[in-house]
């Protein structure tokens, strides 16, 4: 009669060291996990000591938790978290760190940017590095360059612009009017009478000016014969001046014998009142002074007809031009 097999008391030595060597092994996986966290999140910066910084957008699209803070293209800050503010606007925390904080200045700006093809970017620019740093837990505006946003203002331009250029392109715009006429000038101007002609507007008023001119400048010629030739107005002028010249100097010489006439009276009369005695002479001398003076005045009368019969003190002045 068989007996029935009973099971050993104890394991087998094998599967224990397995089981061993299975835990080991999860643990080493545990551990290596752990410590690949601890890399990356101290890579991340969780153990760097941060400052705060709010950002508000009036709308948080294409923004998410994680998101990097860049300035000049490199990552200064992560965006923590994003929450609502009272006024209906996105509020954006992000954790800058004290060793990237000293890029931030108190003038400096903040976009968020929205490509056509891309992720969305949050930029940092800081112009003047000079400035105070910017402090902790600071409040900034996030201004918005939205490409997408700006598609259909562009698009709205460029269709404004069209009909512009095609009405000033246009058979009746301004400008093929303008065309026309500058073409219109450019052919009068290239004419017979050149500039003449474009500036009166035809070839007959271009030549009944230049017809004028020509008699005028004949007319001219004439004139200046008559007057500043020989024998002409001014020959007659410059006669009659020598003739006045001549007039005045003999009225100036009778003058003068008619002063000494009258100093000669003066003596006789002064001699006359002095002797009263020889009345007779003193009569006799003033009677011969008295026909000097007739004389001296006679004189003056026949100088002073002569000189009015003479031009220009001649009663009768007109002048006879060519």
């Amino acid at each position: 009669m068989n007996t029935p097999h009973t099971p050993a008391a104890n394991p087998p030595e094998p599967m224990a060291n397995l089981e061993r060597k299975a835990v080991a092994l999860l643990l080493l996986v545990a551990a290596v996990i752990v410590s690949f966290l601890l890399y990356v999140m101290h890579a991340r910066g969780m153990f760097e000591s941060t400052q705060q910084l709010s950002l508000l957008s009036d709308d948080s699209e294409g923004v998410i938790v994680g998101m990097d803070l860049t300035f000049s293209g490199f990552p200064i800050g992560r965006v923590r978290r994003i929450e609502l503010t009272g006024e209906g606007k996105a509020r954006l925390v992000v954790d800058v760190p004290q060793k990237d904080a000293h890029w931030l200045r108190t003038s400096s700006i903040f976009t968020l940017e929205r490509g056509m093809v891309g992720d969305t970017r949050i930029r940092a620019f800081s112009g003047i590095l000079t400035d105070p740093p910017l402090p902790p837990n600071s409040e900034r505006t996030l201004l918005r360059g939205d490409t997408a946003a700006e598609i259909p203002r562009l698009v709205a331009s460029t269709r404004a612009l069209l009909e512009n250029l095609e009405n000033m392109t246009g058979p009746e715009s301004n400008i093929n009017t303008s065309l026309n006429h500058l073409k219109t000038v450019s052919e009068r101007l290239t004419g017979r009478y050149g500039l003449l002609t474009g500036a009166l507007g035809s070839e007959d008023h271009a030549k009944k000016i230049i017809t004028t001119l020509d008699r005028t400048n004949t007319l001219l010629a004439k004139t200046d014969q008559r007057v500043f030739g020989s024998g002409g107005v001014m020959d007659g002028t410059q006669a009659t001046l020598s003739n006045l010249q001549n007039a005045s100097a003999e009225l100036t010489r009778v003058l003068q014998d008619t002063r000494q006439t009258l100093t000669k009276v003066d003596a006789v009369l002064a001699e006359a009142q002095a002797v009263g005695s020889n009345v007779r002479v003193a009569s006799t001398d003033l009677g011969s002074l008295r026909l000097e003076v007739e004389a001296s005045l006679r004189k003056i009368s026949q100088l002073t007809d002569e000189i009015n019969q003479k031009w220009p003190f001649a009663r009768d002045t007109e002048i006879k031009l060519p």
